[in-house]
């Protein structure tokens, strides 16, 4: 018998923290123009999921303070049920993406959300989004900045967030 494989649509769903003030200010400030400030997020099985300083979390799609994301990136489909991929999030809420591993420039939402999308697709998230971290420390403005960015810690609150055990959140 001939067992037919489902697959589920991924998407990533893409804010800009700054609400567009990063492309007002930043030619003054960084010499050099940005879009935005990204915060990243995967949505499958009905559900969208984010890293930040709290750790793993999920809500239902744009439920979060940010509200509605500015584009929805269509990443492709994935066979991996509801089931397999909460035991890959638990596990990656015990080791990788625990909150206190958080950073904002070398450990954020967009490293979770692209090792998600690679873990469901076998695809990247865009890489002018991967990449903006680098973009702004390489000016004087963002290397002048980094001590007092490094404290910082983004969890967008109205999430529910993993403690690391499956079916526990």
């Amino acid at each position: 018998m001939d067992q037919q494989s489902i697959s589920y649509p991924v998407k990533l769903y893409v804010y800009d923290l700054s609400r567009g003030m990063a492309r007002q200010l930043s030619p003054l400030m960084l010499g050099k123009q940005l879009e935005g400030i990204w915060h990243t997020a995967i949505v499958v099985h009905g559900e969208e999921f984010f890293y930040g300083g709290e750790g793993i979390a999920n809500c239902s799609p744009s439920g979060t303070q940010l509200g509605e994301p500015n584009s929805m990136v269509d990443l492709g489909s994935t066979e991996v049920n509801e089931e397999i991929f909460m035991e890959y999030l638990s596990s990656l809420g015990e080791s990788t993406y625990r909150g206190d591993k958080y950073h904002l420039f070398e450990h954020n939402c967009n490293t979770f959300s692209n090792e998600v999308a690679q873990f469901l697709t076998g695809s990247k998230i865009p890489s002018h989004i991967t990449d903006l971290p680098s973009e702004i420390l390489s000016t004087p403005f963002g290397q002048a900045l980094r001590p007092i960015l490094d404290s910082i810690s983004i969890s967008p609150p109205g999430g529910n967030h993993f403690n690391g055990s499956y079916g526990q959140r």
